[in-house]
């Protein structure tokens, strides 16, 4: 089996490490623990969570055991890191309810059974610590000086607010984690996003002085698309990982609209399709480049969501705008089916209507009405004044517009109705 954490080096998933060589040589020895700390702030992970999510997922895919630790105690302070101004501060109830929802999500692409896995809350060992002891035993091993120069730290300091004393604490806190893990779990290895990197290198150095052993660190890159836009947020805000939040066709559709030059990149970070197949896609342009998108938004769906709602996205997709061809040689080890045949065009409500009312036209709202999208004919006119109502993807600005045939495509009529609801109107010769 490939060294771990060459396959995250070779997907793109690590921007910093501490003492490369030996911890290549350490995942090469033994099957070792490693941890990353997801912020409890919602109850709802999003796109952006997924590069930490996926890392997991590959450690334990290896044969190592991976811990999601839920900051509950961390997050009743507030990580300044990235932050210009104070985070929210959160109740413990709100924290139990928030961890519940991000388990069910980490559940999809990671096995928590038999001690595969765990998910551990940090405020069972931070919420009962003593002050005095802790700051005798611990603090001290911790420069000022040397806090202070940590970019989650400077960049508070220079903004308007400044840094409070609660937010101070957070560097000690989360290196006291590593602590913890090491000695219950034998946790080597702490992984997070860039602006971590202080605090896991904080946490290598508090074990190696309190316990005179070796800790490794990486930090991930963060994720932009090929325009310069953060990866995971669209116009209609964060793409989400709960289905309540965003469905698994508008996750699918989003994957689906991924910038042509993203497709190997986000491929190699969000799928665990072979890096060879991945390698081949970037000589792919037109039709078979938007198979390799369409590859990667049903993997994408299929991680977040299961196999059956991921089946669902493509079929519904293929009842819009049509099944494009996919290549036997694309992405071939995809679960995906190649052909319609066997997808049923039910997903999308289907109506029939004559040619002829084409011919000579019908008003918008009439045909919304009619199609069962709006509840009268008041109703449909107030959709379309609102801008909800689309024919083929395009906005309708009149309530009044005719809809006659030159809006007919392959012998349908595609409409919707805000951003859920479809309508497709098959054309009778």
């Amino acid at each position: 089996m490939q060294n771990v954490i060459k396959v995250l080096l070779q997907r793109g998933f690590i921007e910093q490490m501490t003492h490369e060589d030996a911890l290549i040589q350490a995942v090469d020895r033994e099957p070792i623990t490693c941890y990353i700390g997801f912020d409890p702030t919602a109850s709802s992970l999003h796109v952006g969570s997924l590069i930490p999510i996926m890392a997991l997922a590959h450690m334990q895919r290896s044969g190592h055991r991976p811990i999601a630790l839920v900051g509950g105690g961390t997050g009743l302070v507030g990580d300044p890191s990235g932050k210009t101004e104070m985070r929210q501060l959160l109740t413990q109830d709100l924290v139990e309810e928030n961890a519940k929802g991000i388990a069910s999500q980490l559940s999809r692409f990671i096995e928590f059974s038999n001690g595969r896995a765990l998910m551990l809350n940090n405020a069972d060992w931070l919420v009962d610590l003593k002050y005095i002891p802790f700051l005798r035993d611990v603090g001290r091993h911790f420069s000022v000086n040397r806090m202070i120069k940590a970019e989650s730290y400077r960049i508070r300091l220079e903004s308007e607010e400044g840094l409070n004393f609660i937010e101070f604490n957070y560097m000690v806190l989360q290196a006291y984690d590593f602590l913890e893990l090491f000695d219950r779990h034998n946790c080597c290895l702490q992984m997070g996003g860039s602006d971590q990197w202080g605090n896991i290198v904080a946490g290598i150095e508090l074990i190696r002085r309190m316990r005179s052993k070796s800790a490794y660190g990486i930090t991930f890159p963060l994720i932009t698309t090929s325009s310069g836009a953060k990866m995971g947020k669209t116009a209609a805000g964060a793409v989400w990982l709960d289905p309540a939040r965003t469905s698994p066709y508008d996750y699918f559709q989003f994957w689906v609209n991924t910038d042509d030059r993203d497709v190997e990149r986000f491929l190699a970070l969000f799928t665990f399709l072979p890096m060879v197949e991945i390698q081949a896609v970037r000589n792919l342009e037109g039709v078979d480049l938007n198979a390799a998108k369409t590859v990667l938004a049903f993997e994408a769906t299929r991680l977040a969501h299961g196999d059956s709602e991921a089946r669902k996205a493509l079929e519904a997709a293929w009842a819009l705008f049509g099944a494009r061809p996919l290549s036997d040689t694309i992405l071939a080890s995809s679960a995906i089916h190649r052909h319609k045949n066997g997808f049923m065009d039910a997903a999308v409500p289907q109506i029939e209507m004559e040619r002829g009312l084409f011919t000579t036209g019908i008003a918008a709202f009439k045909l919304f009405h009619q199609a069962g999208l709006a509840d009268s004919s008041g109703a449909s006119r107030r959709l379309i004044a609102q801008g909800g109502a689309y024919v083929n993807g395009c906005r309708l600005s009149r309530f009044d517009e005719t809809i006659d045939e030159k809006h007919i495509v392959d012998a349908q009529v595609v409409l919707r109705a805000g951003k859920k609801r479809f309508c497709k109107i098959l054309i009778k010769k």
